[in-house]
C-alpha cells in the first residue's frame, strides 16, 4: 500500500461527504477510475474513484510564466522553478464503516490494494457472479502496486428477475460492439453449463441476429487467431487471450450447441454472405438450416412489413385486417403466388371486393407495390421442403432448449425483410414466453436472450409510433423481465434510440463515442472526465453501469474465443 498524497481543504474549495480533493507528487502517474484509500475517522478508510487531474504552480496568471521565460523565449530556462503539484479530484464511494462526514484535510491518501478495490467498488461478495470482463488499476505504477481484477456482476441484474435488457452503444469499428456482446452471452452461458442438474437459477437460451457479413456464422468453431503476418505472433497472441479466459474462470472453447438459420437462397438471388462450402458442411451436421415463410401461417405477420411506414390514417392496418380475417377471397388464398394474384384484382378499378367501400383502390396499390417488392420471386415466400433443411422460424423456435444458440442470418436481406424476420422471431419468442403456445418441448428455457445490432433500425426514436416492432421492443423492454425474454441491443449512438428501450436497460456499456454524442442529454449524467475518455476509448475497452456498482466502471475484455472472418 503507497502513500500517494494527503487531502486539500481550503475556505473556497472544501472537502464534501461526496468529494474531495488530494495533492500529489507531479510524476505520480494515476488515471481516471483508478481507487484511492483516505484515512478517516474512528480508525476507518474512506475510499473514492479518480475523476479529474489538474497541475497547478504558484503562478498567478498566464503572463507571470510568460515573463519569467525572458518575455516569450521558448529555448529560455526559468531562473527559479515554479512550486507546482498535482491537484486530484475524488468522488467517494464508501467508507468501511459507513462513516460519511467529509474526509479531514491533510488526511493521507494510498493506492489501493486488490481487496479494497473490490470493497469500494461494489464487487466483493456479489451474489450470482457473472463476469463481465476486468479492470486493470495503477497501469504505469511499481509492478507491485498494479492491479488486474475480474469484474462480476449479479446475473440477477442482467438477465432478470431483479434488473434486465443491456443497452451497447459505440461508433462503428472500434466499439467492438458485437464482440462485447457475445463475450457476455459466452460467460452466461459456461455458467449454465456448469451448473449442476439441481440449480434451476440460470435456465437460458439464446437468440442472436447476424446483421453484419459472416461476423456471427461460425462461433462454434475455435479462433485461429491469424491477425498478424508472423505465426510466432499470432501464437502469442492466442496465448495471451487464453490466458485471460483463464483468469476470468472461462472456458477457451467456442460456443455450443448452436444451431444457424439462414435465409433460402434461390438460384439467381443468395441471401446471405455465408460461402456455399460452409453453409453445406453445416447442413450436412444438421447445425443450420434455412428459413422460409408459407401463407398459411405466415400471413399474420405482413404487418411487420410496414414497420417503418406511418401510417397515421391507418390504412395499411385496414387492408391487413382485410386480409387477415379472410374477407373477399382472401380466405381461399393457399400460396403466396395466390396472394399476389388476389392483390392485382383488388388494384383493378373495377373490384366489388372493397371492406366496406373503405379502402380505395389507391390504397391497394401502395399496399401491393410494397407487398411484391419483398415477396415477388422471393424464395423466402415459397412452400417448405423439410427435405432441402427447410424449416420455418417459428416452428424452429419453439423447438429452443435451454443452452441453445440460435444464430438468425438476415445480414444480407434489405432493410424491409430485416425488418420482417426480426419482428416475426420477436413475436413466436415472445408468445413462446407468454406460454400462448403449448410446444412438447419439455426442456424449454425459462429464459431467452435476444441479441440484434444496429438496434436503430427497429427502436429508434424516429421510427413511426404505430410500427409493430417497435410495440413489440417496447412491450419487451417493459415487461420482458417477467416473462424471461432479455433484449440486448446494440447501437452506434444511444440518444437515437426510444427512451422507453435504454431507460429500462438496467446495464449500459459505453464503448468509443464521438463528442458530438457526448452533448447529447442522455450522457449528462456523466461526469466531464469520463466523457473526455469515452472518446479516446480502445477496441476492447468499455465504460460500464449496474444497480450493483457504486460508480462507472472503467473495463476490458479479451478478443473473441470463436472464429473470426476477415
Amino acid at each position: 500500500m503507497s502513500l500517494i498524497g494527503k487531502v486539500i481543504a481550503t475556505e473556497k474549495v472544501p472537502t464534501t461527504i461526496d468529494e474531495f480533493g488530494f495533492w500529489t507528487k507531479k510524476d505520480l502517474i494515476l488515471n481516471p477510475f483508478d481507487v484511492v484509500k483516505v484515512d478517516h475517522v474512528k480508525k476507518s478508510s474512506t475510499y473514492a474513484v479518480i475523476e479529474e487531474i489538474s497541475h497547478i504552480t504558484d503562478s498567478a496568471s498566464f503572463l507571470s510564466s510568460f515573463i519569467s521565460n525572458d518575455f516569450g523565449d521558448v529555448s529560455a530556462e526559468e531562473n527559479t522553478m515554479r512550486i507546482g503539484m498535482n491537484y486530484v479530484k475524488a468522488k467517494v464511494v464508501g467508507n468501511d464503516k459507513n462513516i460519511f462526514i467529509p474526509v479531514q484535510s491533510n488526511s493521507k491518501v494510498y493506492m489501493a490494494t486488490k481487496d479494497e478495490v473490490s470493497y469500494a467498488l461494489g464487487l466483493k461478495n456479489i451474489k450470482n457472479p457473472l463476469v463481465c470482463g476486468y479492470l486493470e488499476m495503477y497501469e504505469n505504477a511499481s509492478e507491485s502496486d498494479k492491479i488486474t481484477l475480474p469484474v462480476h456482476i449479479d446475473s440477477k441484474f442482467l438477465i432478470g428477475p431483479e434488473g434486465a435488457h443491456l443497452n451497447i452503444s459505440g461508433i462503428s469499428g472500434l466499439a467492438s460492439k458485437t464482440s462485447y456482446a457475445m463475450f457476455l452471452l459466452k460467460a452466461i452461458q459456461d455458467k449454465c453449463l456448469a451448473q449442476s442438474e439441481d440449480e434451476t437459477n440460470e435456465n437460458v437460451a439464446f437468440v442472436v441476429f447476424n446483421v453484419k457479413g459472416k461476423d456471427l456464422l461460425a462461433i462454434d468453431e475455435p479462433n485461429n487467431f491469424n491477425d498478424y503476418d508472423s505465426i510466432e505472433r499470432n501464437k502469442q497472441d492466442e496465448k495471451e487471450v487464453k490466458s485471460l479466459y483463464n483468469m476470468l474462470g472461462l472456458s477457451t472453447e467456442p460456443f455450443k450447441n448452436v444451431t444457424y438459420l439462414y435465409p433460402c437462397s434461390g438460384r439467381r438471388v443468395s441471401n446471405t454472405y455465408a460461402e456455399k462450402s460452409l453453409l453445406d458442411k453445416q447442413i450436412a451436421v444438421k447445425k443450420a438450416f434455412k428459413y422460409k415463410f408459407e401463407y398459411e401461417y405466415d400471413k399474420d405477420s405482413l404487418d411487420l412489413m410496414f414497420a417503418n411506414i406511418d401510417d397515421s390514417n391507418q390504412t395499411m392496418d385496414s387492408i391487413l385486417n382485410y386480409i387477415i380475417n379472410g374477407y373477399g377471397n382472401f380466405g381461399r388464398i393457399e400460396g403466396w403466388s395466390d396472394f399476389i394474384e388476389e392483390l392485382d384484382k383488388m388494384c383493378e378499378s373495377s373490384n366489388n371486393y372493397q371492406y366496406g367501400k373503405e379502402i380505395t383502390v389507391q390504397s391497394w396499390r401502395k399496399f401491393t407495390r410494397m407487398i411484391k417488392k419483398s415477396i415477388r420471386e422471393n424464395e423466402l415466400f415459397s412452400p417448405v421442403k423439410s427435405a432441402n433443411a427447410e424449416i420455418r422460424i417459428a416452428e424452429k423456435i419453439s423447438e429452443i432448449k435451454k443452452n441453445d444458440v440460435f444464430v438468425i442470418d438476415i445480414a444480407k436481406l434489405n432493410t424491409d425483410m430485416q425488418a420482417y424476420v426480426f419482428g416475426n422471431a420477436i413475436r413466436e419468442i415472445y408468445n413462446l414466453q407468454l406460454g400462448e403456445k403449448d410446444p412438447e418441448n419439455s426442456d424449454l428455457p425459462s429464459k431467452i436472450v435476444i441479441f440484434i445490432d444496429e438496434l436503430n433500425k427497429f427502436a429508434s426514436s424516429e421510427v413511426p409510433k404505430n410500427s409493430p416492432i417497435l410495440r413489440q421492443i417496447l412491450d419487451i423492454a417493459e415487461r420482458g423481465r417477467s416473462l424471461g425474454v432479455i433484449l440486448f441491443g446494440a447501437e452506434q449512438f444511444r440518444s437515437a434510440i426510444h427512451q422507453r428501450v435504454t431507460g429500462n436497460s438496467s446495464t449500459a456499456a459505453y464503448g468509443r463515442t464521438n463528442a458530438i454524442e457526448l452533448a447529447k442529454g442522455d450522457y449528462k449524467y456523466v461526469p466531464a472526465v469520463y466523457k473526455s475518455m469515452m472518446t479516446r476509448l480502445k477496441q476492447g475497452e468499455y465504460i460500464i453501469q449496474n444497480p450493483i456498482f457504486r460508480s462507472l466502471l472503467s473495463i476490458k475484455f479479451p478478443k473473441p474465443i470463436y472464429k473470426q472472418f476477415k
